[in-house]
């Protein structure tokens, strides 16, 4: 049996480059050796998102956006994260096996209390369980299928840390019922650039959109920032934002040339930026219009994330049963 490569996506906002290089790429890649099991996260996204027709809408971009650049929802296992009941009965179980100091280490609760504490702010002023809770329910999302690997970014590395932590010890106690997974790292897209050097992120709106139109493509990309360096002074490709983004799309021998003209001097930004639009247009505007049509009809976008439920809960059933009956509450 092929070993499960799992991953998720929040609908918290239309799907960008960063996306795209850090998470839908790699992961699509891993369908080549592994059975896939893909989801999107929308009761994840509950932690900051309380509109319910935005919530609805990200879903179904998200889901257009996999199927666009190339799901096959016959190969891969496809669904959404709130069809799969079992997930969330598993997180309770799991919640009474992790301890509380374990959570308090978590990344992302940290740096909401920090963010706090430098307002002059209470400690947990207006933090949510959903968000302390998120890594149990990440531990949920993962063990409950068997995963072997998980394709994380260099910034979710400790949420897997925490998910094996919790495996390990539900282990110690009920005997090796569930399989501890590994992280899968991708060296060169771990971070990927936005328009202002940053991390490209929703949350410092500094993305583009994968599938934007062309006219909103060629603005964002003119919006990345640049040093004001002239163009005949040599300049360094690895500080400078736009090549950040042109050499994830352009090839291999174009960026070494590119590299030199860099050191060389004589570059221009704006022709580099205009490059990177051309790029961008080319290697996404056959998918753009699949992407418009599932858009157009979500009811085919709901069929085939019912699909991948039933097929992802065959998984999920005996490993929840198995649990339930090592901790007395079924025979």
């Amino acid at each position: 049996m092929a070993k499960i490569a799992l991953t998720g996506i929040k609908p918290t906002g239309t799907p960008h480059l960063g996306n795209y290089l850090g998470m839908i790429k790699p992961a699509l890649e891993l369908t080549r050796s592994f059975q896939a099991l893909y989801f999107i996260a929308d009761y994840h996204a509950l932690t900051t998102t309380r509109d319910r027709n935005q919530l609805n809408n990200w879903v179904y971009e998200v889901a257009a956006t996999w199927l666009a650049l190339g799901l096959d929802p016959e190969r891969v296992v496809f669904y959404r994260q709130s069809d799969i009941r079992e997930i969330f009965e598993f997180a309770w179980i799991l919640a009474c096996f992790t301890s509380k100091g374990l959570l308090n280490r978590a990344h992302a609760y940290k740096a909401s209390v920090e963010e706090n504490l430098s307002a002059g702010k209470g400690a947990d002023d207006n933090l949510n369980m959903g968000l302390y809770n998120y890594p149990v329910l990440m531990a949920a999302d993962i063990l409950l299928f068997g995963t072997d690997v998980v394709p994380v970014g260099l910034d979710q590395r400790q949420h897997l840390e925490i998910v094996r932590d919790i495996a390990v010890r539900v282990n110690a106690r009920l005997g090796k019922v569930l399989k501890v997974p590994q992280a899968l790292i991708q060296e060169q897209v771990m971070t990927i650039s936005g328009l202002d050097g940053r991390k490209m992120s929703k949350n410092y709106r500094n993305t583009i959109p994968i599938f934007a139109d062309p006219k909103t493509i060629r603005r964002q990309v003119m919006r990345i920032e640049t040093d004001s360096k002239h163009p005949d002074e040599p300049k360094n490709p690895d500080k400078c934002n736009v090549f950040a983004i042109w050499r994830h799309f352009a090839p291999p021998d174009a960026v070494e040339n590119k590299r030199q003209l860099y050191g060389r001097g004589g570059l221009v930004y704006s022709d580099m930026k205009q490059e990177l639009c051309e790029l961008l247009l080319t290697k996404f505007g056959a998918d753009h219009q699949v992407y418009k049509n599932y858009l157009k009809n979500t009811s085919a976008i709901d069929r085939i994330l019912k699909r991948g439920a039933k097929k992802a809960r065959t998984i999920a059933e005996p490993v929840l049963a198995k649990i339930r009956r090592k901790i007395g509450i079924a025979k």
